[in-house]
């Protein structure tokens, strides 16, 4: 299994760079992936959409699809693929340190 090094800390990730124990995640680590996944910058729309997918997950145990994220997050659809461009439930799953969700290729 692959680690990769997050704000200081060894994480365990998929092959695809997805956590493999959510638990593992904080706060700190998500401007590091972000960058990493070429979102250059967290805005304050970015983290309602990765405190939302981290809240559903945690409650659910299934990573929101973009249909659901742009339902109930509050965000539309169009303004997701603004702030995610390569995929939104799928990029922002892997910012939040949560599975990649099971609708995503």
């Amino acid at each position: 299994m692959p680690v990769k090094s997050y704000a200081g800390a060894q994480v365990d990730v998929e092959e695809d760079g997805f956590f493999v124990h959510p638990e593992q995640w904080s706060q700190d680590m998500a401007p590091e992936i972000a960058r990493e996944s070429g979102v250059p910058e967290l805005t304050e729309r970015h983290w309602e959409v990765v405190s939302f997918m981290r809240k559903e997950y945690l409650a659910s145990g299934d990573s929101p699809s973009v249909r659901l994220l742009g339902k109930a997050s509050g965000v539309p659809v169009k303004e997701l693929y603004q702030l995610f461009p390569k995929g939104p439930a799928k990029l922002a799953a892997k910012i939040a340190g949560i599975p990649k969700p099971r609708s995503c290729i």
